[in-house]
C-alpha cells in the first residue's frame, strides 16, 4: 500500500551544513521528535529508522557536499507509517534497489528497509539539480 506522505499528520524539516556534524544532529532530532510522536526508543522501527537516517546523511556528506553545502532532512510519521528523507542539491541518483547485491551505505540502507518491509524512493527536484531520499517503515 503507497503512503500518500503528504498526508501525514507529524512533519518536521531540519536544514543542516553538509558537514559530518550533520549526521549527530539528524540523528539527535530523529530521536527527539520521535519521541514527541510516541514513537519512543524502544519502538521495534527506532533503531533501524536511526541507522538508515545516519547512513543517509552520511552518504549526502561525502558524496554531495561539493555540489550541495547544505542538506535537508525531513521527517514524517502517521499512525502507522514513519518516512524521512535526506535531500542534496547533487543531481546523482544512486540505484537504490541495486544496492542490494553491493556493499556500503546504500546497501546498509536497502537492507534494513526492505528488512522492516519498508519502502526507499529516490524522488529528483523539477529542474534535475537534487534529489531527495525517502525511506517508509512501517509502525
Amino acid at each position: 500500500m503507497p503512503v500518500r506522505l503528504e498526508a501525514l499528520p507529524h512533519r518536521h524539516v531540519l536544514t543542516l551544513p553538509a558537514e559530518s556534524s550533520a549526521v549527530r544532529v539528524a540523528r539527535e532530532t530523529a530521536e527527539q521528535v520521535l519521541t514527541e510522536w510516541g514513537i519512543g526508543p524502544r519502538h521495534p522501527a527506532a533503531a533501524p529508522a536511526l541507522l538508515i537516517l545516519s547512513e543517509l546523511v552520511t552518504n549526502s556528506v561525502r558524496h554531495a557536499a561539493a555540489l550541495s553545502p547544505t542538506l535537508t532532512v525531513i521527517y514524517a510519521a502517521g499512525p502507522d507509517c514513519l518516512a524521512f528523507a535526506v535531500h542534496d542539491r547533487h543531481p546523482h541518483r544512486p540505484a537504490l534497489h541495486e544496492a542490494l547485491t553491493g556493499t556500503g551505505g546504500f546497501a546498509t540502507v536497502m537492507e534494513l528497509t526492505l528488512g522492516q518491509d519498508g519502502t526507499a524512493q529516490v524522488r529528483t527536484d523539477a529542474d534535475g539539480q537534487g534529489k531527495s531520499i525517502w525511506i517508509t517503515l512501517p509502525l
